[in-house]
C-alpha cells in the first residue's frame, strides 16, 4: 500500500485486487508486511473476504484467488492411496516428476466426514517447500487420522500421464488396492 492507514474495507479491497493479479501463492505474512498490519488481521479480513463468497483458498504456500472459469489441465482422477508419513516426498514426487498436478488430499474422517485440503503441487520446489513446511511447523498429516489412507484429485494435459503415474504409484505400493 503507501505506508498510510487505510480503513479495514480499503485494505481487503487491496489484498483481493493483489491476489488476483497474483500469479503465485501469497503468505499471510508477505500481505501483511505490504498493508502495515499484523498476519492475524490478515487472516481474519481474508475470513471476511471468503464469507463473502470470494475464491479464496490457503494452501501450504499461502493464499490463492481461484479463477473459477479457468480450467489448468484436461484431464482429471481420483485416486485412492496409502503410505506412511515418511513416505510423503517419494509419493510426490513421483506425481510432479511425471508432470501431474496434485489439486488436493482427502480423507474420509468417521466424525467429521469428507475432509478437504488444497495441495496445488505442480512441480519439485512445491514439493520441498510444501514438506519443508511440514518440518518446520511439525504438522501432521491428514491423513494421519487415517491410518494413512487418502485420495488425491489428480490432473495432467493427458490422460496417458494419468495412467503413467498411477502405474508408478501402484509399482512403489502407493495406490490402495481394491484388497485393503
Amino acid at each position: 500500500m503507501d505506508g498510510r492507514r487505510r480503513t479495514s474495507e480499503e485494505r481487503r479491497k487491496f489484498i483481493l485486487q493483489w491476489l488476483k493479479e497474483s500469479n503465485e501463492p501469497l503468505t499471510g505474512q508477505e500481505i501483511a508486511e505490504k498493508t502495515n498490519v499484523s498476519r492475524q488481521v490478515i487472516v481474519q479480513d481474508i475470513s471476511i473476504l471468503k464469507a463473502k463468497n470470494e475464491p479464496i483458498i490457503a494452501t501450504s504456500q499461502g493464499y490463492i484467488y481461484m479463477n473459477t472459469n479457468q480450467e489448468l489441465y484436461t484431464f482429471k482422477r481420483l485416486i485412492a492411496c496409502i503410505h506412511s508419513f515418511e513416505q510423503t516426498k517419494e509419493e510426490l514426487m513421483i506425481f510432479v516428476d511425471h508432470g501431474v498436478y496434485v489439486r488436493n488430499v482427502i480423507i474420509d474422517h468417521p466424525i467429521y466426514g469428507e475432509i478437504t485440503a488444497p495441495l496445488m503441487l505442480k512441480n519439485r520446489r512445491d514439493v520441498y517447500n510444501f514438506i519443508n513446511k511440514l518440518k518446520d511447523t511439525n504438522a501432521t498429516l491428514l491423513s494421519t487420522l487415517t491410518n494413512g489412507i487418502h485420495l488425491h484429485t489428480i490432473e495432467a494435459e493427458t490422460k496417458e500421464q494419468l495412467d503413467e503415474v498411477c502405474y508408478e504409484l501402484d509399482k512403489n505400493g502407493f495406490l490402495l488396492s481394491k484388497d485393503e
